[in-house]
């Protein structure tokens, strides 16, 4: 025992930095330190425990939550605890816990220590303690502490029966406490709790139950709504509040009091008119402890499509997932389950459902969010990504069933020339997007290029005019590419055969000039029939033609044909055999080029190559040093017509023999774009498409998947509303950068199956998992602190800081033991706020319960109370050693109780300075 006592007067004195060499800390929100000691005595061993706190000042402030349970309940600072060593560490029989406290109060007076020592009694449940203190005079305190589990007296649950508790302790009993006064000073805590989703939940449960048994609690029995209906991932998953409630302590401090009457008129006052109110946020446990054993979220989908991407490698297409006769795939089948038909069959509905109109792809997306080469969160290839998270736990069965079934819709779509839903059918190709987005893009694109066929279609058969044109025009139409007779065009609708199988061919895209095409309008200059203008969209300023005084038409042309990525690059190592560039430009424009000079040969029937250069690339027409120095206006060889022929050449590429445009001027007819061959066949390249579709390897398109899945899902989250919390922004800003550059190796094909690229993709769902904890953190602080967002602020900060420890890409079971504690005094002028959240209880959640303990806010009770009752007297010097000074006067704490309670409980720790 000598060997872990202090030598010292006063037992408040601040630790010396030796005694805190091997001491334990006893916890992150404690400044407690413990030391263990064995002691044997006979037969029995014995367990010695110091505590005792690091820079202490000596006072104990009676509502600190960082206090140990004896602390708080005696009022103590050091202390020691004596247990014997057994099962359950208490002492169960009377004598022997008195004997060894005794001999530990011997000690402790031997080595003029004043450590109050406690030995634990009855059951452990019970927490109950005997205890004892030295106090350096001939005064000693006493300690001693129980527990009322059940059957509380009624008397006891109110602050009236608990004053009368305390005071019986050292009144005369026969006293009438109700007619006297006394001199108590009071402290009390009042902890009250929001009713949670779960808790409501499980009391409509008894509402139920109530009514089915002939009951009819009032109030509402409709089904209640998720906290997170209106948050943006809902439509895919419900996920648990994360913020299980808001507790708020309330604290009476500095109260004299001196009668029941008075206690009496205190448990009818309000909580508003507590001197401290504090605001103790309950995170859950599943969120803080990092486990995904119960977790549900974009992140626990995501890892399971990466396993998929894992395994997609097995085979050379889809079918082979799904097919019964398909060997080496037998272990797949029995682990893993195809969703019945019936479930794919309402996700394609949701999918390509009737009437849906976009809003636009990029109205949603992060800044960042292009850098991901995936589907814009919109588009019809981003929900089939998104739809195929929760179907069949994300296995690459489910997964290969519902894109079989998938590309069968958008085959229909094509065929019955249907709208394919969720995709532009106009505007350019997006090439920052994934290549299936391309391929329905551009489908979609040709779709709407059918339709118009179709519609046209139907025209010429209802016109009589139309039906001539069938007639008329028939010859032409079998080889649109040979220079038709200039006679034999005219301003008709339709200028060639309306037939189903030759309607595709004629012209279906818009003049890039924007007005009518077709447009026939005779030769101002030219008297023969052979010179008829076609297709013009104007005149070109005052510019003329070189070889006739006439004025140079623009024609309408054709719009350059839409390209994916792959058709890209399937031309770019087409044309590779080429030498030089200038051969490499141009075979890459020829069908455009071709296009173009045909169209400009129908609106100038006069021109000459050198013209149709002056107006299409007036860069390659040079004139002479004079006419180079004076302004331009845009055009190459502005003239008026009193300045005619222009003067000029062909630059040197344009002049070189062989050279590839004026080759291609020569074989162009003379055909308006209305008539011309489209450059984009959306025959064509519909079945091409689908056809890439149809036989797109496993690994491709689950490599496609997992970029847009995670791009589309960041994009959903990125919609929640939590009050611009800065931490929050920045965690979201890092996770799509973060993402773009993990994903990148997919974008280029270098995965395999088990390579370290799958790893980086399971490591980047741990990291997507922990940001979409915290946004949903932040989403519910914002919805319970909407009026105060310096509240939420607050919350959010601490915890950001709590769980930015376990944030990686790792492992986060490490610290899993951590609980997330803050407490946050709450301002005069946002307590109303607060107590708004404390919404009064309807009838279903109130009906079944008896109110008893007062102090009501809002129709709630507190759930806990505590309350320290404390009488302090004045002692004369005579009652002291016989080294004190005669005449000195002290006051004491004579009587001090703890009280902790609810209706159900009752637990009362006193302690009592006597002179022994």
């Amino acid at each position: 025992m000598a060997s872990t006592s202090r030598n010292e007067s006063d037992g408040d004195n601040e630790p010396q930095e030796e005694e805190k060499k091997g001491a334990v800390h006893l916890g992150p929100s404690m400044n407690l330190y413990k030391v263990k000691s064995e002691l044997k005595h006979a037969l029995k061993s014995y367990c010695m425990e110091y505590h005792f706190e690091s820079n202490s000042d000596g006072k104990i402030a009676d509502w600190d939550w960082s206090l140990h349970d004896l602390q708080l309940c005696f009022g103590v600072k050091d202390f020691l605890v004596i247990a014997p060593q057994s099962a359950s560490g208490v002492i169960l029989d009377a004598p022997e816990s008195s004997k060894l406290l005794s001999a530990v109060a011997i000690a402790l007076s031997n080595c003029s220590s004043m450590w109050p020592a406690f030995v634990p009694v009855h059951d452990p449940s019970k927490k109950s303690y005997i205890g004892i203190q030295s106090m350096g005079t001939i005064f000693t305190r006493r300690f001693e502490a129980d527990h009322i589990s059940s059957q509380v007296p009624v008397k006891l649950m109110h602050l009236e029966g608990l004053f009368e508790l305390f005071v019986s302790k050292f009144a005369y009993s026969t006293l009438d406490f109700s007619a006297h006064f006394f001199q108590v000073h009071f402290t009390m805590k009042l902890t009250y709790k929001t009713i949670s989703h779960d808790d409501d939940d499980a009391t409509r449960g008894v509402d139920a139950e109530f009514v089915e048994s002939g009951g009819s609690p009032k109030g509402d029995t409709h089904t209640r709504a998720q906290w997170d209906d209106d948050c943006p991932w809902s439509e895919w998953y419900s996920a648990e509040d994360p913020v299980r409630g808001i507790e708020l302590v309330t604290i009476w401090t500095g109260k004299m009091v001196e009668s029941s009457s008075e206690m009496a008129e205190l448990e009818n006052a309000s909580p508003h008119e507590a001197e401290k109110w504090i605001l103790c946020p309950n995170i859950s446990s599943t969120i803080s402890d990092g486990s995904r054993a119960n977790t549900v979220g974009f992140a626990s989908q995501l890892s399971l499509l990466v396993d998929a991407l894992n395994m997609s490698f097995e085979a050379q297409f889809m079918e082979d997932f799904v097919s019964v006769e398909k060997p080496g795939m037998d272990n797949l089948k029995s682990s893993m389950v195809v969703p019945p038909p019936s479930v794919v069959d309402r996700l394609l509905k949701e999918l390509f459902q009737d009437g849906f109109k976009l809003s636009g792809f990029r109205k949603a997306e992060h800044k960042n969010s292009r850098f991901i080469k995936g589907a814009p969160l919109e588009s019809l290839f981003a929900q089939y990504c998104l739809s195929s998270l929760w179907l069949g736990n994300c296995n690459i069965r489910a997964i290969a069933s519902f894109w079989i079934e998938f590309v069968r819709e958008v085959r229909w779509c094509w065929e019955e020339s249907q709208t394919l839903p969720r995709m532009p059918g106009s505007g350019s190709i997006d090439l920052s997007t994934c290549l299936i987005n391309q391929k329905l893009q551009m489908l979609a694109i040709c779709i709407e290029k059918k339709q118009q066929l179709n519609e046209e279609y139907h025209d010429c058969i209802g016109s009589e005019d139309g039906h001539s044109a069938v007639m008329e025009n028939d010859q032409v139409a079998d080889d649109s590419w040979k220079t038709p007779d200039p006679g034999e065009y005219s301003d008709e609708k339709c200028d060639s055969p309306p037939t189903p199988t030759n309607f595709h061919n004629s012209a279906t895209s818009g003049p890039r000039y924007g007005t009518k095409a077709g447009d026939v309008t005779p030769s101002s200059d030219s008297k023969s029939s052979d010179y008829i203008r076609r297709g013009s969209a104007g005149v070109v300023g005052p510019m003329m033609l070189l070889k006739s005084h006439q004025s140079m038409h623009a024609p309408f042309t054709q719009e350059a044909p839409l390209m994916t990525e792959d058709m890209h690059e399937e031309r770019l190592q087409a044309v590779d055999a080429f030498g030089d560039s200038f051969s490499f430009s141009a075979q890459l424009e020829k069908e455009i080029l071709f296009s173009d000079m045909s169209a400009f040969k129908a609106a100038n029937p006069e021109a000459v190559f050198e013209d149709f250069i002056r107006w299409h690339s007036p860069g390659d027409w040079e004139t002479d040093d004079t006419l180079k120095s004076e302004p331009s206006s845009g055009f190459a060889s502005v003239s008026s017509k009193d300045d005619w022929p222009p003067r000029g050449r062909l630059s040197q590429r344009m002049s070189e023999r062989g050279n590839l445009w004026r080759k291609i001027w020569n074989d162009a007819p003379s055909l308006p774009a209305s008539e011309q061959k489209p450059l984009l066949d959306p025959h064509r390249e519909a079945e091409k498409i689908l056809h890439y579709l149809e036989t797109i390897r496993p690994h491709q398109l689950l490599e496609q998947m997992v970029c847009t899945s995670f791009r589309a899902a960041a994009d959903t989250l990125n919609q929640t509303s939590f009050g611009g919390l800065k931490q929050m922004q920045t965690k979201i800003d890092q996770l799509y950068l973060t993402m773009a550059s993990m994903l990148r190796p997919l974008q280029a094909n270098r995965l395999s199956a088990g390579s370290e690229g799958i790893e980086d993709l399971r490591r980047i769902s741990v990291v997507f998992g922990h940001v979409e904890k915290l946004l949903t953190i932040a989403a519910s602080l914002h919805r319970k602190f909407l009026q105060a967002p310096s509240m939420s602020e607050a919350i959010f900060t601490s915890y950001y800081d709590f769980y930015s420890k376990r944030m990686g890409t790792g492992s986060v079971e490490e610290n899993g033991d951590m609980e997330f504690s803050m407490k946050r005094q709450v301002r005069n002028h946002e307590r109303q706020i607060v107590s708004s959240m404390f919404t009064p209880p309807t009838v279903n959640q109130s009906w079944r319960k008896v109110l008893s303990m007062g102090n009501l806010l809002n129709g709630h009770e507190p759930i806990v109370r505590e309350i320290i009752f404390s009488k302090r007297d004045r002692v004369s010097g005579n009652h002291y050693a016989s080294h004190t000074p005669r005449g000195y006067n002290k006051e004491i704490e004579t009587y001090r109780m703890y009280i902790s309670g609810t209706s159900n409980d009752l637990r009362v720790a006193l302690s009592v300075a006597s002179c022994d």
